[in-house]
């Protein structure tokens, strides 16, 4: 097909934005070319994007990709309806090959034009927000507008965030270098070397359910910005917001002379698991996974032909030692715990309370008052059902549920799980978070891991979903050392803590530093522990147990390309 969009034309229009996007990963102030705000679409922009939305259901999604051998699917949405789409299932053996075939006219493009071309993916893909909003919302079960914003222009910032850091690292060697060595008496020794940002091969996108388009745009855009193929396998639960991703891009190519198949789908039949054969096949040299963390260790120990980036399991903490804002804290710590049900990878596990109480410019509380007020903060946020059902969203899956079922046998409930009814979606499973009392003493905690025995103690682990620990520690000191050995033992994406100390916060900020772990300190506003800005925060580190990777650093890119240098004599 002959390019609609050229070089010249992709640059007047998106080159200012790269350039705003090097400029803000340098400065890590705010910026977004993407509306947070739904109006911001324009006024025929909801109904469109739902009648969009609503016109997918029930139908078979082309993508006019090789080597489509059945159609398979089978997505029921966390608010009740199946969805009734059907995808293109690949033989393997025909598409991978046919990925390949564009690969060296695309990594022959150079870093700008995939770059731009890239960015007017995500211009498109910006364009039908409100599209995605709905297909994140029925898969995830996130209420409509985290979906919007979180699945919208959070994800699309992300995405562009990963293009802004592949350019650069791309771009950090020059193309082509006059290289000439005196020789005294003699003629210098002259060459002219080119060098070429080139590919590793065919990259794996294994999407998740919760946050198919936030966490799956980074490692897309990053590997396809680098000069990689891009084969998208989603989640079986959540297929469609990435499948309408894999078709703008599919198009954005063609338009602007590329293959398209360097981004295609593998949608998979239920209970095909295939994840596992695609990740070891040799053509496979990228993999960008989020889940859990007996699929992201296999992956790491037996994909050996790829480079394997990936978002596992962790437990986050908060450690309470005092507070100027008392009021602030519960306030904000309540919204942290309730957001989407407490399915973030991000949200709050543990929150470590002395024993003995804290001070507060409220007066002195007590461990049993901070715990209850806590709990009384949750159901003031959640008392309303329209405002609980706005926060909460739906449990994404019957684990999840089970999971907070079961709460009560974990420990002494402190705040008891209800739950809310939807008005538009009677089977939509809505439910508040649960508080649970733990003995943190050190005693429990250090006899278990001594003797490898951490699972008998709940709050070692992760308990995803809407369970949380309220656990009284001996002191802020052994808080700290339970802080310490949790992070290095079993991750962390993030970590808050409440002090007023200085000697407190530069030890919660050492132990942070040691042990690679994001830090949130004192929040009591509008900006909450388990959310991150695209181009200024980083989510995760890669240097603890809960993720290899950080979204996004220059690590995250440079090693999805090689450089590969031609030397001529001049």
């Amino acid at each position: 097909m002959a390019a609609r969009l050229s070089p010249q034309q992709l640059s007047e229009k998106h080159r200012p934005t790269l350039d705003q996007a090097l400029d803000t990963i340098r400065t890590r102030a705010y910026w977004s070319p993407h509306p947070e705000h739904p109006k911001a679409y324009g006024e025929s922009a909801p109904a469109d994007g739902l009648a969009a939305f609503e016109a997918l259901r029930d139908t078979r999604f082309e993508l006019d990709q090789p080597g489509t051998d059945d159609w398979t699917g089978g997505e029921v949405s966390p608010y009740g309806p199946a969805l009734g789409v059907t995808y293109p299932h690949p033989d393997l053996d025909v598409l991978l090959p046919a990925m390949r075939a564009g690969t060296a006219a695309w990594r022959d493009a150079g870093p700008e034009t995939r770059a731009l071309v890239c960015v007017e993916i995500l211009a498109r893909i910006s364009a039908r927000t409100h599209e995605f909003a709905h297909a994140v919302m029925h898969t995830s079960g996130q209420a409509f507008m985290m979906a919007f914003q979180a699945g919208g222009p959070h994800a699309q910032d992300r995405g562009l965030e990963a293009v802004a850091y592949a350019f650069a690292e791309q771009t950090r060697t020059p193309s082509v270098a006059d290289w000439s060595k005196p020789q005294g008496k003699r003629d210098p020794l002259e060459l002219r070397k080119s060098f070429v940002a080139v590919p590793r091969g065919i990259a794996l996108l294994v999407g998740c359910n919760t946050f198919p388009t936030w966490n799956g745009y980074p490692g897309l855009f990053a590997s396809l910005a680098t000069g990689n193929a891009v084969l998208v396998k989603p989640h079986p639960r959540a297929v469609l917001p990435l499948a309408l991703t894999v078709r703008v891009a599919r198009e954005v190519l063609a338009e602007t002379g590329f293959d398209p198949n360097l981004v295609a789908l593998a949608a998979e039949r239920p209970g095909e698991g295939i994840a596992k054969t695609l990740a070891v096949r040799p053509e496979i040299r990228i993999i960008d996974y989020t889940g859990s963390t007996a699929f992201g260790d296999w992956l790491e120990t037996h994909a050996r032909q790829a480079q394997v980036y990936t978002e596992k399991a962790g437990v986050n903490t908060v450690l309470v030692d005092s507070t100027d804002n008392y009021r602030g804290m519960l306030a904000n710590l309540a919204f942290s715990l309730s957001l989407y049900s407490g399915q973030m990878c991000t949200t709050p596990q543990n929150v470590l309370i002395p024993k003995d109480g804290i001070t507060t410019d409220a007066g002195e509380k007590t461990y049993d008052e901070v715990v209850a007020d806590l709990a009384a903060a949750v159901d003031g946020l959640l008392g309303d059902d329209a405002r609980a059902n706005a926060l909460l969203g739906t449990l994404v899956n019957d684990g999840v549920k089970d999971r907070l079922a079961t709460a009560g046998t974990l420990g002494d409930v402190a705040l008891a799980s209800r739950e809310v009814a939807h008005p538009d979606f009677p089977d939509a499973v809505v439910r508040t978070p649960a508080i649970v009392r733990a003995d943190g003493s050190r005693k429990a905690w250090d006899k278990a891991w001594e003797a490898g025995v951490e699972a008998e103690v709940p709050y070692l682990s992760e308990c995803f979903g809407p369970v949380s620990f309220a656990i009284a520690v001996d002191s802020t000191q052994d808080a700290l050392e339970l802080l310490r050995r949790t992070v290095r033992e079993r991750g962390a994406m993030t970590v808050g803590a409440y002090t007023t100390s200085e000697d407190v916060e530069r030890a919660v900020e050492e132990v942070c530093l040691e042990e690679s772990a994001q830090l949130s300190l004192n929040l009591t506003g509008g900006v909450y522990v388990n959310q991150t800005a695209a181009f200024s925060d980083f989510h995760g580190s890669g240097g603890n147990p809960a993720a290899n990777a950080a979204l996004c650093d220059a690590a995250f890119v440079a090693n999805r390309f090689r450089v590969v240098e031609v030397r001529r004599q001049a």
